[in-house]
């Protein structure tokens, strides 16, 4: 993470810069802040997705580094967002179709009306002091992300709940006594924001000692030499790379446009793989109908390549 007043520097790793971001506050004007952002996120060139809720900021963004460091001026410009962090990463190409700004109940979704992060959270670790603490065998760890994250990565020895959605993270949790056996928590995911509830959560739960890895994997896998580091795989990210390893160079992955799975190399070459079509997830699980519909997305996509425009269903 650069520091978060300077600007984003250019690097060599690609030309697009990635910024993701979240910050929990108070924001009770969030849907009138809506449109300016959507403006100003507009007039730079920058795509991507904010979600905006009562609790605060949520998202992911890429552009020119000037168009980046414009609109991360703008929101810091707010009192709201002075101290408003981000984690960097670079994108041969552009990895998002548009710019959304959306409206939402919460900026991470989990269902729990009595979490705040701001009253109570767990106990943040700094990626050098991650391994230690994780490699302690009166530590469990767990992985907070969803099963189509976990399946391309995790790291040495995390418990994976295997949960569809975040919304199911609490009654895991609940039904899991087993948790309580080792003295100390400590919860990853990919940029820090599901830890924040998911630590307050266990907090509230009767958890005493809880620790998130602070910034996520993405941080984990910038500062950490790939020759110490206890990550395996590659880590999902929610954008057209679709993976990024250690050093946050983009991964091998491509993802299913039909159900959405990441695909290895390897899944390429299953006779089960139909581009845009099915994959070795989900091809036994769709009719027939649904693969002539997605067929019919693919000579869409198809038709605009050859004009030199992107399918916005691509």
């Amino acid at each position: 993470m650069t520091d978060m007043f300077t600007t984003p520097r250019p690097e060599a790793q690609g030309q697009f810069l990635v910024a993701a971001l979240y910050h929990f506050v108070s924001f009770p004007r969030f849907a009138d802040f809506r449109e300016p952002l959507q403006a100003i996120c507009d007039a730079n060139e920058v795509k991507g997705t904010l979600l905006l809720a009562h609790e605060g900021i949520n998202g992911t963004i890429a552009g020119t580094d000037a168009g980046i460091a414009a609109v991360l001026a703008y929101l810091r410009a707010q009192p709201e967002f002075a101290r408003l962090e981000h984690k960097e990463s670079r994108a041969t190409a552009m990895p998002f179709l548009r710019m959304k700004v959306r409206l939402k109940k919460e900026i991470v979704t989990m269902g729990v009306e009595t979490i705040d992060p701001n009253k109570v959270v767990g106990t943040y670790v700094e990626p050098k002091e991650w391994n230690a603490l994780i490699a302690d065998p009166e530590t469990l760890v767990i992985d907070t992300r969803n099963d189509y994250e976990t399946a391309i990565g995790l790291f040495r020895g995390a418990v994976d709940p295997k949960t569809k959605t975040f919304r199911e993270f609490p009654d895991w949790v609940r039904n899991h006594t087993g948790l309580h056996n080792k003295p100390k928590i400590a919860m990853y995911c990919t940029g820090g924001i599901r830890c924040e509830k998911a630590t307050a959560f266990m907090k509230e739960q009767g958890f005493d000692e809880v620790y998130h890895l602070k910034g996520g994997i993405l941080k984990y896998l910038e500062e950490v030499p790939a020759e110490e580091s206890l990550w395996d795989g590659a880590c999902f990210v929610f954008d057209e790379r679709v993976s990024v390893t250690h050093g946050l160079a983009e991964g091998e992955h491509t993802l299913c446009h039909a159900c959405r799975q990441p695909l290895t190399p390897e899944d390429l070459l299953s006779p089960l793989h139909e581009e845009g079509v099915a994959c070795v997830h989900c091809h036994e699980v769709r009719t027939d109908e649904d693969r002539e519909r997605y067929r019919e997305r693919q000579r869409q996509i198809a038709l605009a390549k050859k004009r030199g425009a992107r399918h916005l269903g691509s």
